[in-house]
């Protein structure tokens, strides 16, 4: 287990990382969560990361307001990802421990989270799932 207090990011993250515009459908990102089975998107313009869209997002697009009891389904498919994506977002660098990680994604409950290169490219995203794989792997145990 102390193995893991040394781990970063970089060794465990995934590098061929999806993304999406700011200009793509909420229709269209639907169709990708279903297709992919992923829960978020980093959002990319120019090469850099402008933000991220969760299935949380996307789904809080048909949650009931007072202004908008029933909101148009063929309205809300119109909208862009820009309209629903979340432009301040935590992000971890490669060098960053797991341990770092881990405690992030336990205080603010997410699944994955986007590593950034000094340049605020895209370098990679880090899961739930990357982190308990390293766990185990660290433990000396297999399933």
């Amino acid at each position: 287990m102390y193995t893991f207090l040394e781990e970063t990011v970089a060794s465990h993250m995934t590098r061929d990382v999806k993304t999406v515009t700011r200009d793509l459908t909420v229709r269209g990102l639907g169709d990708l969560f279903e297709r992919d089975d992923f829960n978020a998107y980093p959002v990319e313009e120019d090469g850099q990361i402008i933000g991220l869209v969760t299935k949380f997002d996307f789904l809080k697009c048909f949650a009931f307001t007072p202004n908008q009891m029933v909101p148009r389904y063929d309205d809300l498919m119109k909208r862009s990802v820009a309209d629903i994506m979340t432009s301040e977002f935590i992000y971890v660098r490669s060098d960053t421990k797991l341990t770092r990680v881990l405690q992030l994604m336990v205080e603010h409950r997410f699944r994955s989270v986007p590593a950034i290169d000094s340049g605020h490219r895209l370098a990679g995203i880090i899961s739930r799932e990357d982190i308990l794989r390293a766990l185990e792997a660290c433990s000396g145990s297999s399933a």
